[in-house]
């Protein structure tokens, strides 16, 4: 996936208050709610996109809790993004929900060792 990071600012579900200047209205964003990276946005506008603590992932995550290649996310033939845990150690969870692979809907949190991402679909913001 192409992955941009829109700044490191607060989190926000609301879209009327949400800053999404900058962002193509056609990506999804991941929200790091909370976590060592707790504000940043990222835009995601393509795929495979690999999040983790290697420092080659696309979404990296440092923190000993984060596996080095912790997840994928890819998108369905429907346009829904879908996690998959890649073996990882402390697991991933969607709304609070241990998963080896899941859809996501608009909205869902993505437990990712000590982070946590909320999932926002571009039709939604």
């Amino acid at each position: 996936m192409t992955l941009m990071m829109v700044d490191a600012g607060a989190a926000s579900l609301d879209a009327e208050t949400s800053d999404t200047e900058g962002i193509a209205p056609t990506a999804d964003l991941l929200l790091v709610n909370s976590g060592p990276s707790a504000g940043a946005r990222f835009a995601v506008e393509a795929e495979p996109l690999r999040a983790g603590r290697s420092e080659d992932s696309d979404i990296f995550l440092d923190d000993v809790t984060v596996s080095r290649e912790h997840v994928v996310f890819t998108t369905l033939d429907s346009g829904r993004l879908v996690v998959r845990d890649l073996g990882s150690l402390n697991g991933t969870y969607v709304n609070n929900v241990r998963v080896d692979e899941k859809a996501l809907d608009s909205g869902d949190e993505i437990q990712i060792g000590k982070f946590k991402l909320i999932y926002i679909a571009a039709r939604d913001r």
